[in-house]
């Protein structure tokens, strides 16, 4: 049995729920605690019934330390500060041996097994951006991801837990300061700072925008385990916003055109079956678009916008 963590909002909620499925599709034994940032979002999940999942409120989770750093902090940096919180109220609420944290706008095209079980002997897993290039915001963003985290509860993984935990409580904004930035830039001496972390080797664990261009996934050969969706954005007029990254169209065909299916469907189901579910929650409403809707379907320019329709979702 592998346990998972995620915390996200009912902005986020198509994708929270995209990503437990994907776990659904592809992970045999699993369990994943999902951590709900807003009322909205603990009222429909839970009306969910989701068979493999925990749903875990606000109110059980914040403690003082965090409630006492929670107004200075926008909505963001409060989830970046919880990140380390969530994992560790997971792991001793509930017992673990480990837990894994999950992003939650990732999503899994193969088993996750082989990622996690990397970690062996160790005690905490942590994954590289692997930045192309063209890319790399090592120096601001950090050399690794939080996206795909794993602590065992042992002296060792616990310790490196805590310490960020505390870290994440004094200081946790989206600004780089002082060589840090966010809950991220923490990551940067892991393997120096302490013992027993490994650095996940499957280059199919964390492929993402910034670091696709190095991957031919018109290969077969080449498995994708989990693809990390930042940046994606949906916008007013059926349109989609990809970020400021090249795809080629295997990029767009085996990962993006999937994903954006799933959401469809998950969006038409949850404003089906729950009355409180408003479509607008996961969409990012930009009114000042301008040139944009014009570069649909372009591999060239600045962004890349499609309209959802060129997905030919088959609901």
């Amino acid at each position: 049995m592998y346990s998972f963590c995620t915390l996200f909002d009912s902005h986020y909620l198509t994708r929270g729920v995209a990503l437990y499925e994907s776990l659904l599709a592809n992970c045999p034994k699993f369990h994943l605690y999902i951590y709900a940032f807003d009322d909205a979002s603990y009222k429909i999940l839970s009306s969910l019934k989701l068979t493999h999942a925990t749903i875990v409120s606000l109110d059980e989770f914040e403690d003082d330390a965090l409630l006492q750093v929670k107004p200075a902090r926008s909505v963001g940096e409060y989830c970046w500060t919880c990140t380390p919180s969530v994992i560790k109220h997971t792991i001793e609420t509930y017992q673990l041996p480990a837990c894994t944290y999950l992003d939650a706008d990732i999503y899994f095209f193969s088993d996750p097994a082989p990622l996690i079980d990397e970690i062996g002997d160790q005690s905490i897993l942590i994954t590289e951006h692997r930045y192309t290039p063209e890319y790399d915001q090592a120096k601001n963003s950090g050399i690794y991801c939080v996206q795909f985290t794993t602590f065992k509860n042992d002296p060792s993984g616990m310790g490196a837990l805590n310490w960020w935990r505390d870290a994440c409580i004094d200081w946790c904004f989206n600004r780089v300061e002082d060589g840090k930035f966010g809950d991220q830039k923490y990551l940067d001496d892991w393997p120096e700072r302490f013992e027993g972390v490994h650095v996940l080797q499957h280059l199919g664990g964390g492929v993402a925008p910034w670091n696709v261009q190095q991957y031919d996934l018109s290969n077969q050969c080449f498995e994708v385990v989990f693809y990390h969706f930042h940046g994606l954005k949906f916008i007013q007029n059926e349109m989609v916003n990809l970020g400021k990254y090249k795809f080629t169209p295997a990029v767009l065909s085996r990962i993006y055109e999937p994903y954006m299916c799933h959401i469809e469907r998950i969006n038409a189901r949850l404003v089906s079956v729950s009355p409180i579910f408003r479509k607008d929650l996961s969409v990012v409403n930009e009114k000042k678009i301008g040139p944009l809707r014009k570069l649909t379907r372009s591999l060239k320019g600045h962004y890349h916008v499609y309209k959802k329709s060129k997905f030919l979702c088959q609901n």
